[in-house]
This record gives structure tokens, sequence and C-alpha cells, in this order.
């Protein structure tokens, strides 16, 4: 522990979630040491610059890397706080099994210059029992140090779980002031993580135990997925009936207590499109609603790509724009994103016809390579493109006027265009 009792923290997984996090420790005057497996990522971060795009973000990091308060490396080092904020994928095997690899290899790594005295938080989203199989490794890694929950007396450290809840473009703001839940493996590990998030978050705090925290985090998004599927699938059936999805839900909507969402390409990102299967892989015969959801959000995407095609197969010889890669407006993350897996399958299919606008790209995905599409701007679209299927609703996209839209065919998966329903 430093003089001035602030601890020293050690992040694991500087991404999205990670680098964000750590720079906000730091500005609350604690040093912390940022592992990163990306050379050019600690590279990146050690220069006072960042490798992902998020508001603010840019000059924080500045900030606290100039003040010497964060630093990045490949190695780990030893803290007074771990925190662990990496990737939890699917499996490759198909079935959308949890892999906790990640979270694995940094407690293995963590073990090697954990101390008495240490607190290890684990924030990526997880399967209910990740806290616990972490702790698990680092008692046979560590067995000269007491883990909660194993065997009588006071334990040597401290294990926790507690999750981000954040949007995208408000990750800083929602960091500081969103309420958090804390889930310690003990009673002792809560307030001891409790203590640590209090130097940061001005939201409320609340402590459980860490199966009843990591539960929390999925079932939040596995609402949202729920709710999300209902439009989606309403917008599939005004489709078959020649309705105006988007004209029933504003109408629906007048009643005091319905709120049917926005419908869209699909669900996308790494939260909601993922973390519900996690549900279904611990508990496959009870979780019907949550799977249900999950099909029917994937077949969104589905239609979509079959309406997009019956569209373009009506307007042959026409160069086709696809408005939009994200998962979501206003941001450069395409992780899971359905409005990406349209258009390279559209790519795939039509070659150069396809043009892609997506601003927040330098260049477009891997997955377009061999397809001779071509990444463009806004204004050259509307001028060479004769077909525009708006996949994402990017700011530049709404602020299209219907003149510089007339006479184009336009499929309009998000509702920015009410005029062109």
């Amino acid at each position: 522990m430093r003089d001035d009792n602030k601890p020293a923290v050690c992040v694991i997984g500087l991404g999205y979630i990670g680098l964000p996090t750590a720079a906000i420790i730091a500005r609350a005057g604690c040093r912390v040491h940022g592992v990163d497996v990306s050379e050019h990522v600690v590279e990146t971060i050690n220069r006072g610059e960042i490798h992902i795009e998020e508001v603010d973000l840019d000059g924080l990091v500045q900030a606290v890397v100039q003040r010497g308060l964060l630093r990045a490396s490949t190695e780990i080092a030893p803290a007074d706080v771990f925190v662990v904020a990496v990737p939890t994928p699917f499996a490759k095997d198909g079935a959308h099994t949890p892999d906790t690899s990640y979270v694995m290899d940094a407690a293995a790594k963590l073990a090697t210059v954990l101390k008495k005295g240490d607190t290890v938080i684990l924030e990526s989203t997880s399967p209910v029992g990740t806290s616990e199989a972490m702790r698990d490794l680092i008692a046979r890694e560590r067995p000269d140090l007491a883990m909660p929950g194993m065997g009588d007396g006071t334990p040597d450290v401290s294990i926790a779980y507690c999750p981000e809840r954040v949007l995208p473009g408000r990750i800083l703001e929602e960091l500081t002031h969103n309420d958090r839940s804390i889930g310690g493996i003990t009673p002792r590990c809560a307030r001891k993580a409790l203590g640590f998030y209090k130097r940061f978050v001005k939201g409320e705090c609340v402590v459980t135990d860490a199966r009843s925290a990591e539960m929390t985090k999925l079932v939040e998004n596995a609402f949202r997925d729920v709710n999300i599927a209902f439009a989606n699938e309403l917008s599939m059936i005004a489709d078959r009936q020649g309705l105006d999805v988007w004209e029933v839900i504003r109408l629906a909507n007048r009643h005091p207590r319905v709120n049917i969402l926005q419908p869209g390409p699909g669900v996308g990102g790494h939260c909601i499109a993922v973390d519900p299967w996690f549900i279904v892989h611990g508990a496959p015969e009870e979780a019907k609603l949550i799977r249900t959801a999950r099909e029917v959000n994937d077949a969104k995407m589905h239609h979509v790509l079959a309406q997009a095609k019956a569209l373009i197969e009506a307007h042959p010889g026409e160069k086709i724009a696809c408005l939009g890669l994200a998962f979501k407006a206003n941001i450069d993350d395409f992780r899971e994103s359905p409005a990406r897996y349209v258009a390279a399958s559209l790519a795939r299919e039509y070659g150069d016809r396809i043009c892609v606008v997506e601003p927040h790209a330098s260049a477009l995905p891997a997955e377009f390579e061999a397809t001779n599409a071509s990444l463009i701007d806004i204004d050259a679209a509307l001028e060479e493109c004769g077909v525009l299927i708006a996949l994402v609703d990017h700011d530049i996209f709404k602020a299209i006027p219907a003149e510089e839209r007339a006479g184009k065919a336009v499929y309009d998966t998000r509702g920015i265009w009410p005029d062109a329903a």
C-alpha cells in the first residue's frame, strides 16, 4: 500500500471496458498498471493515446499518463488491487458455450504476484460460478495463501465480482455515476471491494454475493434481449402483413402501460448478443424464453438479408450503399454486429456493386477483402448508389434529407426516415 493510503492497482485487459476503468481509477489518484497482450495497445497507451473510440477518453488517458498515474505493459506487476476485465467470448464449438479461458489465464498470471492482503475483482461478464472457479485456480497456484470460502479462519486475500453497466459513447460518465452490484465470495470480500469502488464510483454500490452479482449482469442483458426480440418479431410479422411496423409501434406506445422498443436488423455488441446464452448454458431446460429471444434476434439478421436481396434483385445494375457496420449508433464497435453480417453477406454475393458507408471505420473488416466491395463516404454514396440500405442509425444518416434520397430504392431497417416507409 502506498504512503497516501491509495492502493496500487493492476488492471488486466485494456479494451473497451478495461482502459476506461483504468483511466478513471488513475484519475482518482491511484497508480494503475495496465496489462494487455497487445504490444500495439501497450505502446499506444504509454504515448498517452487510445486505440478505441470513446467520448472524452483520449483527453483523460493523456492526462493520467502524463501525471504518471497510468502505465501499460504486457507483463503483470504486483499491486494491492487486481481488476480483471478480459473478454469472455463463445468457445469455438458452435454451441454458444462460454469461454472463460481468458479469465483463468489472467487469474494464473496475477497469482504469481499475489500477496497477503490483496483484493482480486473480476469485472468480465461471466457465467455464474466463474468467480469461484477463479478462486479455486488461484488456490491451486498459491497454496501458501488462504482463500475466501475455503476452510476456517481469516482468508489472506479477497475475491469479488463487480460488472460494469455502461453505454458506448457514455462509458466514462456511466462508470462513474451508475450504480454497481458488488458480489463477494464472502461478505468480507464484498466489503473490501466496496471500499475500493467508493474511491471513484458516485453511484450507489450495493453488496451481495458473487454468484448473485454474476447472474444480475446476465439478467440485465437478457431482459433487454427479450424486449428487443418482441419488437423484431413484430417487425417480421408486419412485413408479412404489409404493415408499417413503425406506425404500429408508435400507436401502441400511446397506451400508458405499453413501451415497445424499436426494431432493427438484429442485436449486436458483446453484451446483449452474447450474455443471454450464458444463462441458457447454465440452465438449458429452464431458459426457454431467453433462448427463444436469442433465436428471434438472430433470425432477424437473416430476414433483413432476404429483404435486402429482394430489393437489390428488383434494381439490377444499381450500386448498393450499405449504411453502417457498427452494432449501434455513433460508435466504432463492430462486435457481433448484425449490420456487419448483412453488409458482408451482400458483398460476397454482389461484389463491387456494394459500397459500405461507415464513418467510424478507416478500412473494411477482413471478411470484405475478397469481395471487391468499397468503403466510401455518404456524399459519394448518395451520388453513385441507386439503392440505400440503412443498417445503423448513425446521426450522419439521420440527417440525410428526403430530397437527397428521392428516386432511390430504400430499405430502412432502423426507422430513421419515416417519410420513406
